[in-house]
């Protein structure tokens, strides 16, 4: 008996075809992560990944692609070969680029470490749902962008929206579909998920910044960080680690 057949035998005394493994073997290749609270489709492919989960590891792992789930919020995130990865054991193989490593704009870059950093503020002062989410709007991003990182947010709307949806996209934020972005009074809810996707030593390096007492060539310096972030794979800088 072939791998193929192997599998097929597997997925058929799950009572799963074929095709719902390869929707959800695709799904996750290609987003990178799977929440649950997302939308319908979500919902339906996390709760397949429940029922075939060792089946997804064993597809995997010869890939020494590493799989992150969080029960508590319910998503599964997926890693690169080597990438560091909180609360699982380090992979002695080293990383490699290209492949899954998604690269980041330096907007993107930026916006991710402060949504991160102002998750990490809002945990300590207790002001979460019971998603684990945090709210914000987006004149406090914007205020803590320019405290952090000496950065805007896009001003054009177009840019605006490819940020956001980027980030949507990774499940890191959640918005309403017809919120108006450019609007100061606009909110957006942080997702747990970021605090898998940002590296601890980098939200460190950011915690001066937050409590207002960097000096300016502290910002200047957090700044450079996060421009030659964006000349490296995004899962080496956040989900991830270092190489």
């Amino acid at each position: 008996m072939n791998l193929s057949e192997l599998l097929q035998q597997k997925l058929s005394a799950k009572q799963f075809s074929a095709d719902e493994f390869s929707e959800l073997l695709i799904r996750l290749l290609d987003y990178g992560v799977i929440c649950r609270d997302e939308s319908q489709i979500e919902e339906q492919l996390y709760d397949r990944y429940l029922q075939l989960h060792d089946l997804v590891e064993d597809y995997l792992s010869p890939l020494r692609v590493r799989i992150q789930h969080d029960k508590r919020f319910c998503f599964v995130r997926i890693f690169p070969p080597g990438a560091q990865v909180p609360g699982l054991p380090d992979d002695d193989a080293q990383p490699f680029s290209g492949g899954l490593r998604a690269q980041l704009s330096q907007q993107e870059v930026a916006t991710v470490l402060v949504l991160r950093a102002e998750y990490d503020k809002a945990l300590r002062e207790g002001q979460i749902d019971e998603q684990g989410s945090v709210m914000l709007s987006l004149e406090a991003l914007g205020i803590a962008l320019k405290n952090l990182l000496n950065r805007t947010l896009p001003e054009k709307k177009t840019e605006r929206a490819q940020l956001f949806r980027r980030l949507r996209q990774l499940r890191l934020i959640q918005f309403s579909q017809g919120s108006d972005l450019m609007q100061q009074d606009a909110w957006l809810k942080i997702r747990p998920s970021i605090t898998s996707f940002v590296n601890e030593t980098i939200l460190q390096n950011l915690g001066a910044g937050l409590a207002g007492t960097a000096p300016a060539e502290d910002a200047d310096s957090l700044d450079e960080d996060a421009s030659e972030m964006t000349s490296k794979p995004a899962s080496t800088l956040f989900a991830v680690g270092e190489e």
